[in-house]
């Protein structure tokens, strides 16, 4: 049976690599997220704009201890889950962590890019305001994601070469 969790920031490749790291492995894909909108019938963006922040880790935390029972599976987190309750010592009891760090700066360029709608950057203008805010909250949530069994520089992961690359590396890592 396999476990194995990815965290990091938003931006940092999560979904990205853990489809392509399960379909190496043979293994189920849930990205945590689009669990909790298919159960919920919403958005996690809506689910922040109608019930707020606290609410949703609730829903999050609850169906992180779903997803996180499921065998030979790579679950995606959301960027936020493992700082709050206890989220990142049980995934440490569940399974292999692995936190996929990048710098400030590689994840604003992501998240510059990217098509999702993000909660918490709503609203953030995309020059000025979006990189001291990654640089503020990835700070706060760096302790919460060095807790994690493996940690895999992802900031060079900007083309599916450099992707194939990560996955083998990851592989290596986790002894997969």
């Amino acid at each position: 049976m396999k476990r194995i969790i990815l965290i990091g920031y938003m931006g940092s490749g999560k979904t990205t690599i853990g489809r392509q790291l399960a379909l190496a492995l043979g293994l189920q894909f849930y990205d945590l997220d689009w669990y909790i909108e298919l159960r919920y019938h919403k958005k996690v963006s809506e689910i922040f704009a109608e019930q707020g922040e606290e609410h949703f880790r609730d829903l999050e935390q609850r169906m992180l201890h779903e997803v996180a029972e499921f065998e030979d599976v790579v679950v995606s987190c959301g960027g936020g889950t493992p700082c709050f309750f206890d989220n990142m010592d049980y995934m440490n009891q569940q399974g292999e962590t692995v936190y996929l760090k990048a710098t400030p700066e590689v994840l604003c360029m992501h998240l510059k890019m990217g098509h999702t709608i993000r909660p918490l950057i709503l609203g953030k203008d995309k020059e000025g305001e979006l990189l001291p805010y990654i640089q503020q909250t990835l700070a706060e949530r760096e302790p919460f994601y060095m807790k994690a069994k493996h940690v895999l520089d992802v900031s060079l992961m900007d083309n599916f070469e450099k992707i194939a690359i990560t996955i083998d590396l990851l592989r290596k890592e986790l002894k997969v």
